[in-house]
């Protein structure tokens, strides 16, 4: 009797491994029964019957005789070829990752991501809010980061402008007396402002660039409800540029003034010190306290987003008018979360044709 020595401890539960299958080869030889060599490797009867099944091919010996050739095929179990055949269904089992069958969505992913300059989070509200593709393959918001992360897709994570510059800030706020006033402060706006559940209530900042007086500046209006963006390029970051271009605004709204302006939220900068007396015949005006941003989270946001385009240091004199023209359109037309994945181009639509009938009433 041919003794085997195996150092591989059998685990039941678990797949034969190569050394068991070359102990079946041996065994299965000498004519052994399935059920004896099971109880040798510790398995089931069964296990070995199928892996004998499975592993059994048919092998030819040719034999010459009086000049004559004779074929002879019989069946033997091949260990070799059984863990070949085993390791190929291995890697054929299993559920295909998701991205593997969405080529359409992960081509269109990039796109919008390295083209449009699209979040990750945007590009899968917009694909579910427009029923671009099957639900089925279209992944999770986290799901999609983690195939940036893998290199799945052609995206990387320096292409994210988001991502890479954000910070965990901490909650603790500290709120600094007033050492100018300018107008209303921000305590005594309407409560409906905060809340967002009307329409027409408006923060005002700007967007420097090179860091020199001669250079441009953007002026730029945010609507609080609908997130919609008004850039204005302006001479510079004084209170006559920033009030000529609102005289200019207040021109063009016409009639509509009162309906599309309710209130106008601004900081305390030097370049606002006239904006209360321009506006106080037309709407009301507010300024948030000293050194807190977050009153005017609207405006913080929206300048993250042009910043993607025009990054700081870089002279905003040198941007052309349709340049500015292109990226208030992107941001306008920029799918959002807090709107439901519309863009702030619907939602200021929808809006207006509310604000209409009223008006006309």
């Amino acid at each position: 009797m041919t003794q085997l020595h195996d150092t591989t401890e059998s685990i039941k539960g678990k797949h034969l491994t190569k050394d068991e299958r070359a102990q079946i080869e041996i065994l299965n030889q000498e004519g052994y029964s399935n059920r004896a060599i099971a109880k040798r490797l510790e398995r089931a009867p069964q296990t070995i019957n199928n892996e004998i099944k499975r592993g059994t091919v048919r092998q030819l010996t040719r034999q010459k005789q009086n000049g004559k050739t004779y074929d002879y095929y019989h069946h033997v179990y091949d260990p070799g070829f059984a863990q070949t055949r085993y390791e190929t269904q291995r890697r054929h089992c299993g559920r295909r990752p998701k991205w593997s069958l969405a080529n359409d969505f992960v081509d269109w992913a990039d796109t919008q991501m390295l083209e449009d300059h699209w979040s990750p989070d945007a590009v899968i509200g917009a694909a579910k809010q427009r029923e671009m593709f099957p639900d089925a393959l279209i992944p999770c918001t986290t799901t999609l980061y983690t195939w940036i992360d893998r290199h799945i897709l052609r995206t990387k994570n320096i292409n994210l402008s988001e991502k890479l510059s954000r910070k965990t800030k901490s909650n603790k706020r500290k709120d600094r007396p007033h050492k100018r006033h300018l107008g209303p402060s921000i305590s005594e706006r309407p409560g409906e402002v905060d809340t967002r559940e009307s329409f027409g209530h408006w923060e005002i900042d700007t967007v420097i660039g090179a860091r020199h007086k001669d250079d441009a500046v953007l002026l730029t209006l945010a609507e609080r409800q609908t997130r919609f963006e008004v850039l204005l390029k302006i001479d510079g970051k004084d209170a006559q540029p920033v009030t000529e271009a609102i005289e200019s605004l207040v021109e063009r709204a016409g009639d509509h003034m009162a309906s599309l302006f309710k209130t106008i939220t601004s900081d305390n900068g030097s370049e606002f010190s006239a904006l209360h007396e321009t506006l106080k015949h037309v709407t009301d005006v507010y300024f948030a306290r000293p050194f807190a941003s977050y009153e005017r989270g609207t405006s913080e946001n929206q300048h993250k987003l042009i910043r993607r385009f025009i990054p700081k240091g870089q002279s905003i004199s040198s941007i052309s008018d349709r340049q500015i023209q292109r990226i208030q359109r992107w941001m306008n037309d920029y799918p959002r979360k807090i709107l439901g994945y519309q863009t702030p181009h619907e939602r200021f639509a929808k809006a207006m044709q509310h604000t209409q009938p009223a008006q006309s009433a």
